[in-house]
């Protein structure tokens, strides 16, 4: 029996993108849900202690260059992701707050920008029912990356989450776990530089491709300087890689 996961690792990925709504969350009521499964899955990791409301909130949920996106499966929320946009001018994202003596001089140079991807959160049933889940919410930081043409793409993990994101996406260690507010365990901070990995990983993993549509219709804002249209992917084949497992939380 086929299931929409079936076929290579590529394909079926991509049978799951084309069944995932993945919008951004504009409602109180839509954002209150993510807020609860951010909640739920870091208390089920020993990430957090328990409190009171049964959510996780912060400052950068009510910014204006930070976002949170949700993945529906059957009008179900299934997973949810925030993407911090920081620019030389105004960084001001999660990974700064955490590791400004790290990223500061990174963004010191003028025109570099970033996202930097954050309450990266699995539904645990919608998990277990769909394993690569985690690629298909992920994505979403790939794809405004892309068409935002950034420098640089982020990760603040745990030490053992490293792995995943070094084999997956390419990205380089900058900084050895420390505490992180808002969560127990310690997170490490992670970078990929986006021109630099862009054919390697649209090569590898052509799930990864994105239309401009496709990123208007999920990205509000901001845009950043003009930037020049990305280039098409490169035509590559459904490769079955085994890969390391993927997280089911990120900071």
């Amino acid at each position: 029996m086929n299931t929409p996961e079936a076929g290579t690792f590529n394909e079926g990925v991509q049978r799951l993108i084309e069944r995932v709504e993945c919008r951004l969350l504009v409602t109180e009521e839509e954002k209150r849900a993510a807020y609860r499964l951010r909640y739920d899955a870091y208390l089920r990791e020993g990430a957090i202690l328990p409190n009171d409301e049964a959510v996780i909130v912060d400052r950068f949920d009510r910014t204006s260059n930070n976002h949170t996106f949700g993945c529906f499966i059957d009008g179900e929320l299934a997973s949810s992701v925030r993407l911090g946009y920081g620019t030389s001018e105004s960084c001001d994202v999660p990974a700064m707050a955490a590791f400004p003596d790290v990223l500061g001089p990174i963004m010191a140079a003028p025109g570099r920008s970033l996202i930097d991807p954050t309450r990266f959160v699995l539904d645990e049933a919608h998990a277990r029912l769909y394993p690569k889940l985690a690629y298909v919410t992920l994505r979403l930081a790939w794809l405004v990356s892309d068409h935002l043409v950034v420098d640089y793409t982020l990760a603040s993990v745990r030490t053992e989450h490293q792995a995943f994101y070094r084999r997956f996406y390419g990205h380089t260690l900058l900084c050895d776990a420390r505490p992180y507010a808002s969560l127990i365990k310690p997170l490490s901070l992670m970078l990929l530089p986006c021109r630099q990995s862009r054919t390697r990983g649209l090569t590898r993993y052509p799930f990864l491709a994105s239309t401009r549509e496709e990123f208007l219709a999920l990205w509000p804002g901001p845009f950043g300087p003009a930037a020049p249209l990305i280039a098409p992917a490169p035509a590559a084949p459904m490769f079955g890689h085994v890969l390391a497992h993927a997280p089911m939380s990120l900071g």
